[in-house]
């Protein structure tokens, strides 16, 4: 399996990355640094780093043409590039504000990296994936507790609107050979976007890690197919069995 994963150098992408790669994948990793994105895809077997910024058509461009010319295709594309909260404001834990508070350039930032950024790199690798007739696309979200949280703005609305969209994207490539899907983490994870002091307050948060086995079986053979379906990472194993056992 050739993929790509964007935002891949820290966090969930890595994470997803990382499992990939360690499963057998191909896998071309990008961030806003190309420096970056070749070190730590170096410490991983077989992946590239690709230099990416989502909120840069040309950049989007160029980092599709190269990953699809260095891996010799894409067969899945994980949308996973995104800012959070802490860019706003960075005491969104404790502090919470208004949406009136929210600065406008931080607004659009964050949807532009977390919405319109997902739409860029699948706007890009989709007719590529119709030319070849398959691929898989799986959009990273949140739980939906976050898109509705008091002083949530902009990234709440951020992460609703890619989870719509990527509803609307099931549905036009419905019967295509290409499918999408959503998958999130189940809860807080202890990544960058959480203030620095966040994990050592004694609060419980997931791994990034647990995001591994279910990107690996979305790239399986056994997930040939599926289509259209909302996965929470921490509740896979139940998710999978529940599946099978329906079969």
């Amino acid at each position: 399996m050739k993929v790509l994963v964007t935002g891949g150098t820290s966090g969930l992408g890595l994470a997803m990355a990382s499992a990939l790669a360690t499963a057998g994948s191909t896998v071309a990793l990008t961030g806003r640094s190309g420096e970056q994105a070749g070190s730590v895809a170096a410490a991983l077997p077989g992946a590239i780093g690709i230099e990416l910024d989502v909120c840069d058509e040309r950049s989007v461009a160029r980092a599709v043409d190269q990953a699809w010319s260095r891996l010799g295709g894409i067969d899945m594309l994980v949308n996973n590039a995104g800012i959070g909260m802490r860019t706003v404001n960075p005491r969104f834990m404790t502090q919470p504000q208004g949406f009136w508070q929210v600065p406008v350039d931080g607004f659009r930032a964050v949807v532009e990296t977390n919405l319109t950024g997902y739409f860029l790199v699948a706007r890009e690798v989709t007719p590529r994936m119709l030319d070849a007739g398959s691929g898989r696309i799986v959009n990273v979200s949140v739980s939906e507790s976050t898109m509705h949280r008091a002083g949530f703005v902009p990234y709440g609305p951020s992460r609703a609107g890619s989870e719509a969209m990527s509803r609307i994207m099931a549905a036009d490539l419905r019967g295509t050979g290409i499918t999408v899907n959503v998958l999130l983490p189940g809860g807080a994870t202890a990544t960058g976007m959480l203030p620095p002091d966040a994990t050592s307050q004694g609060r419980g948060f997931l791994e990034p890690a647990v995001m591994g086995p279910p990107i690996v079986w979305l790239a399986s053979d056994d997930a040939a197919g599926v289509h259209d379906e909302r996965i929470v990472a921490s509740e896979f194993e139940r998710w999978l069995a529940h599946r099978n056992g329906g079969r």
